[in-house]
């Protein structure tokens, strides 16, 4: 019964001090309205003859619209009146175009389209959460309601991480095409491989000379040398529990992702191979290099679920998949985080088998608070206290970082904003220096 309904019973009220027997009005009004409901509630369009149905986009990036359109089908008799609410989870940022008070009318056999705009704010998989259809009757005093189970029709949003860092692509291609071009004519060098012979040139090194060539063709000949191919990156991400601290406004495992995505991009035109592999106590999702036209779309995709676990990260694990998968050398960025509990307990003891193997990088990022307490002067005993905390974790980041550098790896740490370009330069000068 809707608020029809009760406002024709309570319009009848009114009259019956006017009606000779009261009782008897009493009675006759409420059949009446009873009547009335229960005519109407037949004449209601079957809901068990609606039909539901959703298309549109599969996948938007982050900060981005998507649209979902719901489609109903009347397949019965009568015409549908109905109000439809489609809920999403609140994440999922879903604004319908047709409000959920209104009245749509679908006529017999006919199909009424419900279009959803959807602004996530979070990344990953937004599912549809349920779908709610109200069929009233010709005077709307009654209605029909089915709830369907939760995603029916089912229907999930994959929402794809930012790639902010994308505005750095081109220049961090024209210097590896610089680059390239050094390589190619600087001569015998680490790391290169070999690509034509040429004319002797004042101001070429003698140790490139080809002398069978030279002499079979009585002048003299050089070996030129282009950078090496199919190197192998490997990237790692710590899904663990230090990745889940914000830094700024998202998470550290953002943050990672967006550099990883820039280094991606620009080893694979380089001609790199490059492997993913994110890991906590176990290992969540991986992407090997095969396949290079779709490696950023298969990446994008892998790691658009990603989520930071609440537990300790096994690095033991991490070094062991990492060793396992990548026989021949590689370049290993480890995305994690400059805290002497989690490195010095789990990464230091696994380290000089990693990096027997491997050449290693750590990218992690500054957090803006500690550097704040640290210059900013502190106010009262609490802002005192809080100083010196900051400067105590600066110092373990400090000892944390050398016991890095002492095995050989590279650390790079930098603001969030700077994390992306910056281990993009490290990836060119070891490139560069023939390191890889």
């Amino acid at each position: 019964m809707t608020w029809r309904a009760a406002l024709l019973l309570g319009a009848g009220a009114l009259t019956l001090p006017a009606w000779p027997a009261p009782f008897l009005g009493v009675a006759a009004m409420t059949g009446l309205v009873l009547l009335l409901v229960a005519v109407d509630w037949a004449l209601a369009a079957p809901l068990h003859a609606v039909g539901a149905t959703r298309s549109g986009d599969r996948t938007v990036r982050l900060g981005g619209t998507a649209t979902v359109t719901l489609h109903l089908a009347n397949t019965s008799g009568r015409t549908l009146r109905a109000q439809v609410r489609d809920a999403w989870v609140p994440s999922a940022g879903a604004r319908p175009d047709v409000p959920p008070q209104r009245v749509l009318l679908v006529a017999a056999g006919d199909t009424a389209a419900l279009p959803v705009r959807l602004t996530p704010a979070r990344r990953g998989d937004r599912p549809a959460a349920a779908l709610t259809v109200r069929s009233f009757g010709p005077l709307r005093l009654a209605f029909r309601q089915r709830a369907d189970r939760p995603g029916t029709p089912p229907w999930t949003l994959r929402v794809l991480p930012r790639f902010d860092s994308r505005r750095h692509l081109p220049e961090k291609l024209a210097r590896l095409r610089i680059i390239d071009g050094i390589q190619v004519t600087r001569g015998r060098g680490q790391g290169t491989e070999f690509d034509t012979l040429r004319e002797y040139v004042v101001g070429d090194d003698v140790r490139s000379i080809d002398w069978r060539a030279s002499a079979r063709r009585a002048d003299v000949l050089v070996r030129t040398w282009r950078p090496e191919r199919d190197r192998r990156l490997v990237c790692v991400l710590d899904t663990g529990r230090t990745s889940a601290v914000r830094v700024g406004d998202e998470p550290r495992l953002d943050t990672a992702i967006d550099a990883a995505l820039l280094l991606t991009a620009l080893a694979a035109r380089a001609g790199d191979r490059v492997d993913l592999i994110a890991a906590d106590a176990a290992v969540r999702a991986t992407v090997t290099g095969s396949g290079r036209p779709a490696l950023l779309s298969r990446l994008v995709d892998a790691v658009a679920p990603l989520q930071p676990a609440l537990v300790e990260t096994d690095f033991e694990l991490i070094a062991g998949e990492v060793l396992r998968r990548e026989r021949q050398r590689s370049l290993v960025v480890l995305f994690t985080a400059l805290e002497a509990g989690a490195l010095g307990e789990g990464l230091l003891p696994v380290l000089p088998r990693l990096a027997a193997r491997h050449r290693v990088v750590i990218a992690a990022t500054h957090d803006p608070v500690l550097t704040g307490l640290t210059t900013d002067p502190p106010s009262g005993p609490d802002g005192a206290y809080a100083a010196a905390a900051a400067w105590r974790a600066l110092a373990e980041r400090d000892r944390v970082r050398a016991a890095l550098t002492r095995h050989g790896v590279t650390v790079v740490d930098a603001p969030a904003d700077r994390l992306a370009p910056t281990i993009a330069d490290t990836y060119l000068r070891l490139k560069a220096l023939g390191q890889l």
